[in-house]
């Protein structure tokens, strides 16, 4: 199985803007590991950007402070750098492409939200044939409350995992992660 990672919107809004990510304690950790494991390994990596369309957007918008990169996945090596402005990493973007160009068949998801751009990147990844990795603590959220009710961070992360490895991904640690690149 030849892999690639995918690092998806590991950006300021989650750190300093409107949603700061919660759970799982460690996730940047976590995200910033398997990084250096995909670099040491020789994996591709592909790190995502998302932008609103609306260039008046409060979140998200295009050159803000907090749509930049996380300082620290901004320093590390990537093979790629795909902007986006919706959910899903493959919609309108190069994504498909590249992934055909590296020779992967299988792609492994880290990043935030784990119930939005996560689960939406996972689904699109299996639609096209890909093997999908989950991982677990290298992927967050936040306490969501809106009109149709409200749940935990750790709730919401849970039921997205759980959903994933039904039938889409193959939800699992860090650790176990890099024990299989070995």
């Amino acid at each position: 199985m030849k892999r690639a990672l995918l690092v998806i919107d590991v950006q300021r809004e989650y750190f300093d803007g409107a949603f700061p990510i919660i759970y799982p304690v460690g996730h940047l950790e976590q995200i910033l590991h398997v990084m250096d494991e995909a670099a040491k390994t020789r994996i591709p990596t592909a790190v995502i950007r998302h932008h609103q369309p609306d260039p008046e957007s409060p979140i998200f918008r295009l050159n803000s402070a907090t749509w930049q990169l996380h300082r620290e996945v901004e320093q590390r090596p990537r093979d790629i750098l795909i902007d986006k402005q919706l959910p899903g990493s493959f919609t309108n973007t190069k994504l498909g492409d590249w992934i055909k160009s590296v020779g992967a068949d299988c792609v492994t998801i880290a990043g935030y939200m784990t119930q939005m751009c996560c689960d939406t990147t996972a689904r699109e990844a299996f639609h096209r044939g890909y093997n999908v990795e989950f991982l677990q603590d290298a992927t967050g959220t936040l306490d969501v409350e809106n009109k149709a009710g409200a749940v935990t961070a750790e709730q919401l992360h849970a039921s997205i995992l759980v959903s994933q490895q039904m039938f889409i991904s193959d939800v699992i640690s860090t650790h176990e992660w890099t024990s299989r690149l070995g």
